[in-house]
């Protein structure tokens, strides 16, 4: 028997581990069976280059429960170790950068996640055990069988074992303030989470299997059943595997193998495959896209060489990513450092441009390939579209050849396309194209009569964040502005060379207008006097462009802000046409009790088509209608 002192000056080495790593002590199993992959690879390695002259096998990792013991087994099949190894490995090399990792992370080391980045995976074990056994047998040919052990303290203990297999166990004890890891719910929740796909197959316990009958079985008997070992990982995941060797069902049955709580397909899938100048792969999953970007995000799975890291992806998938589904894996990624250091780093940086490179080129496929079934999936995944044209500028630069624009007739255009169809109609006296737009088709949909009308082509933009992205498009694109068709009179939103003449005189004019403000007291209206077609409305009510989208796009973050106009009241335009007939009687009725009904009710209905008229005020505006049918 030896004894020793772990190779570490710093005494209080296990309190820090502890210390540091509490919030996320569940990594210990993580960090466990890591070690023991590895050290089944490393054999599997050594016995195909002929350095390891035993049979490799089918060897599998397994976690095992004792609860009346308080402790957790996990067991390899893998290289082992030997007496030597373990003194070099467990007490030596594991503390290497001990005093390094104190000296630099004292402060922040909670957000390092220094586990692994500086050897100490084995010592994870430590966070939820008062005492951890490592019972260990190389692969070597008269290698001796080992058993270490240590309470936590810097001392430890080295006897001979009696294992007669290869391979290597740990034995956890487990601390009084960590018993949940006693639970069965509780380990097989950290192995989904953790181990769902690593290379090599995890057992965890048994589970029952139905067989099928045999062919003289009668109806009414049960199926025959056998137990089988539960394991619980897909050594071989899709990512793992060369596109070419994957059919579209392979890919729909992983998207569900990793979210077995979502009930509809992915819209389509893109394969990552990449060796040079870094290494990656992974699966990335378009999905039904909600209206809300909150809920959508972190859902991208981070894998190293098959083990889950994280699905916060922030800082490696472009933010307007994180809004996909599906699997990353690379073993280029830094992951036991701080986020900020994540998003300064080299790699990461190419990672990033790199996945929106392939993301934009899948895009741009899909939409030469097949139009007509981008154009129907285009409502599920204009969000994401926009959103990376908003915030990557090498996005936009693509995006602008895929990217649509549908029509309220839902017809689908190409910026390219659209200016094509409407420069000869919606360009104005001072050469610049008028793209009209609706958000809301029903409330707006006067609107858009009166626009379609004049043969004018309006896109439906309905997204949350479309006003930053008008705004993107006007900066970038040269003499065009979008405009809401109710953010004016159409004569005035398309300025023509022709102008209207009023059939009133400025005398009747500053008449009507007295009139009009008498009866109007809302101070959220301003009155503006139009001459216009005599069949135009004679009463329109219309929101101004700048101020409404800078309050929407405040609303959405951004934008407004600096303006402070996401706090102020709405404003609007009431516009008179002063050569419609109705605007004629109320210039010209006698009795103002008459002249107030008619400007009333007038009003009324605009802001009725508007979808203003509410509550109290719809009420009157209905009675005082059925006064006057009667």
């Amino acid at each position: 028997m030896s004894t020793g002192k772990i190779n570490v000056s710093v005494e209080n080495i296990f309190p820090l581990i502890k210390k540091f790593l509490y919030s996320d002590h569940e990594i210990f199993l993580r960090e466990l069976i890591s070690n023991a992959t590895d050290a089944t690879l490393k054999l599997k390695h050594l016995t195909s280059i002929g350095e390891a002259k035993v049979e490799y096998g089918n060897p599998m990792i397994e976690v095992k429960i004792d609860k009346e013991g308080k402790k957790i087994h996990i067991t390899d099949q893998g290289i082992g170790m030997t007496e030597d190894e373990v003194k070099k490995y467990i007490n030596e090399l594991a503390f290497s950068g001990a005093e390094e990792f104190l000296n630099k992370y004292e402060d922040g080391a909670k957000e390092s996640g220094i586990i692994g980045h500086f050897g100490l995976g084995f010592y994870s074990a430590f966070m939820v055990a008062e005492k951890v056994e490592i019972s260990t047998r190389s692969f070597k040919e008269g290698a001796e069988p080992v058993l270490w052990s240590c309470d936590g303290s810097p001392n430890f203990t080295l006897v001979p074992g009696d294992k007669k297999e290869r391979g290597t166990e740990i034995i956890l004890h487990i601390a009084e303030d960590s018993t949940e890891f006693l639970e069965d719910s509780r380990i097989s929740e950290l192995l989904n989470k953790y181990n769902k796909f690593m290379p090599i197959p995890i057992k965890f316990g048994m589970k029952t299997e139905t067989l099928p009958k045999p062919e003289d079985a009668k109806e009414e008997d049960p199926a025959p059943t056998q137990e089988v070992d539960n394991i619980i990982n897909n050594p071989n995941p899709a990512w793992t595997k060369q596109p070419t060797d994957l059919e579209d069902q392979d890919y729909k049955g992983f998207y569900r193998e990793l979210y077995p709580m979502q009930f509809e397909e992915p819209l389509f899938h893109i394969h990552l495959n990449v060796d040079y100048p870094f290494n990656l792969t992974g699966i990335l999953y378009f999905p039904k896209m909600t209206n809300d970007l909150n809920t959508q995000k972190d859902r991208i799975q981070l894998y190293q060489n098959q083990v889950f890291v994280t699905d916060n992806v922030e800082g490696i998938v472009p933010e307007f990513l994180t809004m996909l589904r599906g699997v990353i894996d690379s073993p280029d990624i830094p992951l036991n450092v701080s986020r900020s250091y994540l998003q300064a780093d080299g790699a990461v940086k190419k990672i990033s441009s790199y996945i929106t490179r392939k993301v934009a080129d899948k895009l741009n496929s899909l939409f030469k390939n097949s139009r007509e079934d981008f154009e129907q999936k285009w409502n599920d995944i204009k969000i994401v579209i926009e959103y990376g044209m908003l915030s990557e500028d090498k996005f936009f630069e693509k995006a602008d050849k895929f990217a649509l624009y549908p029509t309220v007739d839902g017809k689908y255009f190409t910026f390219e396309e659209l200016q094509e169809k409407i420069k000869e109609t919606q360009t104005d006296k001072d050469d610049k194209l008028v793209i009209l737009y609706a958000s809301d088709k029903v409330s707006q949909h006067s609107y858009i009569e009166a626009a379609k009308a004049k043969g004018y082509e309006v896109l439906l933009m309905d997204s949350p964040i479309i006003g930053h992205l008008m705004q993107k498009l006007e900066t970038s694109k040269e003499k065009i502005s979008f405009a809401r068709v109710d953010a004016d009179h159409l004569d005035n939103l398309i300025k023509k060379e022709d102008t209207q003449i009023s059939k009133l005189s400025d005398e009747e004019k500053e008449t009507l207008k007295k009139n009009l403000e008498e009866v109007i007291t809302d101070k959220s209206y301003t009155v503006q006097l139009e001459a216009m077609d005599s069949d135009a409305s004679p009463f329109i009510i219309t929101e101004p462009e700048f101020m409404r989208r800078m309050k929407e796009m405040q609303q959405t973050g951004g934008g407004g802000g600096m303006f402070g106009m996401g706090s102020m009241p709405d404003m609007y335009n009431l516009i008179v046409n002063t050569n419609h007939e109705l605007v004629g009687e109320i210039l010209n009725t006698k009795t103002t009790k008459k002249r107030e009904r008619l400007i009333s009710q007038s009003i009324d209905l605009a802001r009725l088509s508007k979808g203003l008229l509410k509550g109290e005020e719809l009420t009157n505006f209905i009675k005082r209608s059925y006064d006057m049918v009667k």
